[in-house]
């Protein structure tokens, strides 16, 4: 999550207003995505498309001579370990006007969109994306039921994600039925319509959440939280008789609190969580896109270094770490936490591997030294010894 965060802030994202768009669906078209992946990278192409023409519309250019920006996230996973396909869509708040040549020479900075303008965005795209779902005959409309999705018998990975959209279970004891649910008593409505946010026919369309040129440590919390993983690790545990228990983030609005799952039923909803082979969750689009011939002119470049006789060989390997993908844990933990393992507490000195003790039985041994050292009956004997 953090590593991602960083990767987008300091080589992706460019120096300009950043708005995140959240694009929800309803759960037919949410199981169409998960076991359809074609038709997930569809529905997100026409998101890209109606959200950038909306851009190019502010800037007052045409398509030939614009393009627009994003990164998308795709996450699979709702509040309580559903399967809940969405799109998290971080949009250069504004437009790039391009030469003959498809250079950026211009960047046009759109002010904030209204909420009528979200809801036209939003008709565009269920447009769009209804008229290819109808004709591709992948949904098939219903005068009572609305969108059906046939699913083959043998299929099981589709019916475990069919039953986790809807929250129910495909398997065991509990086929057919919901999670069991712990209610409390809350005074908070979670479905209260505020700022810019749209919403028509079980869709919704959210982009209020945008960050400034300049801020930069914001931009990657925004990416942080949306590069989250499915399960909060702190709010899962078991109960007396062996039942999982999950807290939910927020109360819901008739007060459940948590759900209690077995075992088996936490793996079901885990598998489901699971995409399909190959399936890339990251997404970049227009001038962020890896084949866009002047990327290198959008996002941001690399810090220069100098190099000094003396200290050149730590340079050449600190311009080698910059070239790596992977950002090592000791720089993650200074990044996201203030922890710098790499300097001397006492002194301020730079730290230096001495030695990578691997034998648990002394790693056992230094562990429990450093435990009654820290103690209070530790820390007598200490005192005295002195």
């Amino acid at each position: 999550m953090s590593e991602t965060a960083a990767h987008l802030v300091d080589h992706v994202l460019p120096h300009k207003n950043i708005r995140q768009w959240v694009l929800t669906f309803p759960v037919p078209i949410r199981l169409c995505l998960a076991v359809r992946p074609k038709v997930m990278a569809r529905a997100l192409d026409i998101a890209h498309l109606v959200i950038g023409q909306y851009y190019r519309k502010k800037a007052g250019l045409g398509a030939k001579n614009s393009k627009s920006g994003a990164v998308t996230l795709i996450q699979r996973f709702g509040g309580s370990l559903n399967l809940n396909i969405h799109f998290h869509q971080l949009f250069v708040d504004g437009c790039y006007e391009l030469n003959e040549q498809k250079q950026p020479i211009d960047f046009w900075v759109a002010s904030p969109p209204t909420v009528k303008e979200i809801e036209e965005v939003l008709t565009k795209i269920i447009a769009k994306l209804t008229k290819y779902l109808e004709r591709q005959k992948i949904i098939i409309r219903d005068t009572e039921d609305g969108f059906q999705i046939p699913i083959p018998d043998e299929d099981t990975l589709s019916k475990l994600q069919a039953t986790s959209v809807t929250y129910r279970f495909a398997t065991g004891k509990s086929k057919g039925k919901k999670a069991m649910v712990l209610k409390s008593i809350t005074d908070n409505d979670h479905t209260a319509t505020k700022g810019l946010v749209a919403k028509n026919s079980g869709f919704s369309l959210h982009a209020g959440v945008a960050t400034k040129a300049h801020e930069r440590d914001r931009l990657e919390k925004v990416c942080r939280y949306i590069a989250r993983p499915a399960v909060a690790e702190e709010r899962l545990s078991t109960n007396d008789q062996g039942a999982v228990i999950y807290r939910f983030k927020k109360p819901w609005d008739d007060g459940t609190t948590a759900m209690k799952l077995t075992p088996m039923e936490l793996m079901e909803r885990l598998v489901a969580l699971i995409p399909r082979p190959r399936v890339h969750l990251t997404r970049y689009h227009g001038v962020l896109g890896p084949h866009y011939k002047y990327r290198k002119q959008i996002v941001p470049k690399p810090p220069e270094l100098k190099l000094v006789p003396d200290n050149q060989v730590a340079i050449e390997s600190k311009q080698l770490e910059l070239k790596k993908k992977n950002i090592p844990w000791a720089r993650l933990l200074a990044r996201v936490f203030g922890i710098d393992v790499e300097t001397c507490s006492k002194c301020g000195g730079k730290m230096k591997i001495i030695a990578a003790i691997e034998d648990p039985k002394v790693i056992r041994k230094i562990l429990d030294n450093v435990r009654k050292q820290a103690s209070p009956q530790g820390n007598i004997q200490k005192w005295t010894s002195c």
